[in-house]
């Protein structure tokens, strides 16, 4: 039953996490306290496509990086239009990713 529950919850969430850290999700899963399941399936993650959209249309005003969760990079990135447009470019093919990223983060804290 609990490996039906990690596979489970891996083909729901997968998407929204980074593919190397799958490996040790899986693994942290396993070992989890079945009291700490009922929270682990309330978490809401960010979807890397949003905020790739997001980046795309809104990425110079840092509306992606509130939205991940950097309400200072994306404050940062108001102030400075963007970093001038650079870091708006930048954000276009690292998103994604740093969605992802943030997204592992809140998992962890949950499985610790």
């Amino acid at each position: 039953m609990e490996q039906q529950k990690v596979d489970m919850f891996l083909m729901t969430n997968g998407e929204f996490l980074p593919e190397h850290k799958i490996p040790f999700v899986r693994e942290k899963l396993l070992t989890l306290d079945e009291s700490k399941w009922g929270t682990l399936s309330t978490i809401q993650f960010k979807n890397p496509t949003t905020a790739l959209l997001l980046s795309i249309f809104l990425g110079g005003w840092g509306v992606d990086r509130i939205y991940i969760g950097n309400t200072g990079m994306g404050i940062g990135k108001l102030l400075t239009c963007g970093g001038l447009g650079i870091w708006t470019i930048i954000d276009w093919f690292s998103i994604s990713g740093s969605t992802k990223e943030q997204n592992y983060n809140k998992l962890q804290s949950y499985l610790y």
